[in-house]
């Protein structure tokens, strides 16, 4: 994973706990980086023991972890660093949705190097999506769910996401359910 993705981590914990928790998160995690470069890339074991000592010096689950993580994502990282992007994916969250399978083209536009996932949209409703996530990393189907809800709350829609389907349970790829 690009280093923007575990500056935005370290920026999340700053921001809700301070500097001192991420420092005592960074020493957990036996990351050995005092900074991260936004368009450097890193192993995404790197983020991974990150989400892991975040839960275990936060008393949270790493499926809490990577949902506010998702979350922050959204609300802060992309669109405070990426307006511009952001605004392109559509006026609202169906529109976002619906065009999030062409939304990774243009972010490998600003990193060449990146393995996206896919997404793909089906059984598109007045109040409902079903949102296939395919991806070549395992574990970060709540990380999915951050950003859904990361979406809903940037356009000011109230949402519920249900899985349809999980690789956890022997299926190809996630499918979740969204609904305002």
């Amino acid at each position: 994973m690009y280093g923007i993705v575990n500056k935005a981590i370290e920026d999340l914990v700053k921001a809700n706990f301070g500097d001192e928790k991420w420092e005592i998160i960074l020493e957990k995690s036996g990351v050995e980086h005092d900074f991260f470069i936004s368009n450097e890339a890193y192993d995404d074991d790197v983020t991974f023991k990150l989400a892991v000592a975040v839960s275990e010096v936060m008393d949270m689950t790493v499926s809490q972890v990577l949902i506010a993580f998702g979350e922050w994502w959204v609300i802060k990282t992309t669109k405070e660093k990426y307006p511009g992007l952001m605004e392109s994916g559509g006026q609202n969250l169906k529109e976002f949705l619906t065009n999030l399978p062409l939304f990774h083209n243009r972010v490998m536009l600003i990193y060449p190097k990146l393995t996206p996932p896919e997404f793909k949209v089906s059984d598109i409703n007045e109040k409902s999506i079903n949102l296939h996530y395919f991806s070549k990393r395992e574990g970060l189907q709540e990380f999915v769910r951050g950003l859904i809800q990361g979406l809903g709350i940037m356009f000011s829609t109230k949402t519920t996401i249900e899985l349809l389907q999980t690789r956890n349970e022997g299926d190809s790829h996630e499918i979740f359910k969204v609904s305002w």
